[in-house]
């Protein structure tokens, strides 16, 4: 049999974020690449955090490249779809525009796989509405959850519309059979993992971490992931201010066996994130591999990750007072991260694993091909 050929618009990292995280594990996917004759283009224009979502001629000139590259591709070899991961708003919607664009002036069929959001705050905007009319017309959409539906509703028709939750790779069974929080910990290790960033909810978990304390509750919170719009000096004196040295501790980036580590010591898995573009955090699903309980928000496409009050606790978006009390009853309580933590694993087995991220997005892909 014929394959299918898709051309793969996709981010990869550098930086390390959800959507090229995502694309790494498609470009290395053996189930894509023995189902379709698959090519890959990187979209990213931005190589570090703080240059997303930022303009300038650097990048300009590395969009014109990207174009080029498309138009190269489409001209050698007849796709049966392109794939693009657009960009819903922002300089980076501007510059995606020119890839659909010229894809549309090709005649080729167009899915779009979003992992950012932000259209239905921009339709107001006339220059917005005009360009995501344009951009949808005629194309499909993959949403990671059906609660980022309505994000698109305006423009993208329910039919037209495909539901793929992320997934990531699991990790061996030792690492989890040793460490998977059964152990009665004596002092409870909180953690939060991921970029440095006040919309991740970093000054809110600080702020509750003083309240934890004020209690006289014994704990550790150890945050990891790289410095970004929260600087290592002004965390710092932060925590000097809030006397909090002996519990809050931060390692910078960790990743394979140092990551791990701190999974597999975690008592509590902590995100209270508020960020514009957050939909289906992978740090979640990394969390609830290791069996850990996870405190969250209500975010995006999080609470089809997060059972609220089965595989963890769903707190209010930026409430530190809610994030404090939901935090003392799990530290308290070793029974209930236990019972949390066993449930959160067995959802991860059942929805949230790599190769149910990759069956499911074959079978999209496949079924796009064949649409109308």
């Amino acid at each position: 049999m014929v394959k299918k050929k898709i051309l793969f618009i996709l981010h990869i990292p550098p930086p390390v974020n959800g959507a090229a995280i995502v694309g790494q594990n498609i470009m290395n996917s053996s189930i894509i690449n023995k189902e379709f004759e698959a090519d890959y283009i990187n979209l990213a224009t931005s190589f570090q955090l703080d240059e997303i979502g930022k303009g300038g001629l650097n990048k300009l000139k590395a969009t014109f490249k990207i174009i080029r590259r498309v138009f190269k591709a489409i001209m050698e070899k007849d796709y049966d779809l392109c794939y693009l991961t657009l960009t819903a708003k922002g300089v980076g919607l501007y510059k995606d525009f020119l890839v659909v664009v010229l894809l549309k002036m090709m005649n080729k069929k167009i899915v779009y796989h979003f992992h950012n959001k932000g259209v239905s705050e921009n339709k107001s905007n006339k220059i917005h509405d005009f360009l995501y009319r344009i951009t949808f017309k005629n194309t499909k959409s993959i949403l990671l959850s059906p609660l980022l539906y309505k994000d698109v509703e305006n423009y993208v028709a329910r039919e037209d519309a495909y539901f793929c939750a992320n997934g990531v790779e699991d990790i061996e069974d030792s690492l989890f059979n040793n460490t998977n929080g059964l152990k009665k910990e004596a002092l409870c290790k909180l953690l939060f993992l991921s970029n440095m960033m006040a919309e991740k909810g970093v000054w809110t978990l600080l702020q509750a971490c003083s309240m934890l304390k004020a209690k006289g509750l014994s704990f550790e919170c150890h945050f990891i992931g790289a410095w970004s719009d929260v600087t290592e000096k002004a965390f710092t004196q932060e925590v000097e201010r809030m006397d909090l040295l002996t519990e809050v501790f931060a390692h910078g980036k960790k990743y394979g066996k140092d990551k791990i580590s701190f999974f597999q010591d975690a008592g509590i898995f902590v995100f209270p994130t508020f960020y514009h573009n957050e939909c289906f955090p992978l740090v979640l699903l990394e969390a609830m591999q290791f069996g850990k309980p996870v405190v969250s928000t209500t975010e995006g496409g999080i609470p089809d990750i997060v059972e609220n009050g089965v595989t963890g606790v769903l707190v209010p978006k930026r409430d530190a007072q809610s994030l404090a009390e939901e935090l003392e009853f799990l530290i308290l309580n070793a029974e209930r991260r236990r019972e949390m933590g066993r449930a959160g694993r067995l959802r991860y087995e059942e929805k949230f694993t790599l190769k149910k991220f990759e069956i499911n997005l074959k079978e999209i892909l496949n079924d796009v091909i064949t649409s109308n």
